[in-house]
């Protein structure tokens, strides 16, 4: 049987898909021992060897799927050159798994990781909408008018963002809570609207991706999908 080699790099857990493309491109993979860097090569999966920064790689006989609670200050990629901790040190080490999209540095909630390349890269591929929401602590207080501005979408130089839900959920008398539901995800987008509105997120917290929700799950566990939650997402 025929693969792409990104698409069987991904279904070996090394990295998602367009991570494994990089590695391609980067030089890091070799098939029967000769260096590839071209895209779109297919490989006989039976009888090609394939190679990973020196270690053998072979597609999974099991896919795994889990929900984790990330903690703030771990970081979500498999390695990192500062020496930083990354969500993968919270789950089982003898498995090689990677998330599903992003949370940053600081950020805290519901993150999804798995073995299965194909549904990481539709889960984070651009025509696939999901909602993702949030809570999140800014300080100090704004005008609902400017949140207003936030929900329809707005030109942060760095990108323009596409229309949201902000619903403000509880205040004190220096900080508001509130609830932020996104159907995109990119690079610091909340902390970088907020920014936009002369404010601060100061805690962000991701509590829900469609509808599977972080419930009771405590900070840094995490727990096997279960099958009905496996299929809603492949549904998707």
């Amino acid at each position: 049987m025929e693969m792409r080699l990104q698409k069987y790099l991904a279904q070996a857990g090394v990295a998602s898909r367009r991570a494994s493309e990089k590695f391609i491109e980067d030089g890091r993979v070799k098939v029967n021992g000769q260096t590839v860097v071209s895209q779109g090569i297919k490989i006989d999966i039976a009888t090609d060897i394939v190679e990973c920064d020196g270690k053998k790689v072979a597609i999974a006989n099991e896919l795994k799927y889990y929900m984790l609670h990330k903690p703030t200050r771990f970081i979500t990629t498999a390695s990192d050159e500062k020496g930083r901790k990354t969500v993968l040190d919270l789950l089982p080490n003898q498995e090689r798994l990677f998330p599903i999209g992003r949370l940053d540095y600081m950020s805290s909630g519901l993150l999804l990781i798995t073995n299965d390349g194909d549904l990481t890269y539709k889960l984070t591929h651009p025509k696939h909408v999901i909602g993702k929401k949030y809570v999140a602590i800014v300080e100090p207080k704004v005008n609902i008018s400017d949140i207003e501005k936030l929900e329809k979408g707005v030109d942060l130089n760095v990108y323009k963002t596409a229309p949201c839900n902000i619903t403000l959920i509880k205040e004190d008398s220096s900080t508001q809570t509130f609830e932020i539901i996104l159907h995109e995800g990119k690079n610091r987008q909340i902390r970088r609207m907020f920014e936009w509105i002369d404010t601060k997120v100061i805690v962000l917290k991701r509590i829900a991706i469609g509808k599977l929700k972080l419930g009771s799950l405590e900070l840094g566990d995490y727990r096997a999908l279960t099958t009905e939650e496996i299929e809603y997402l492949k549904n998707l």
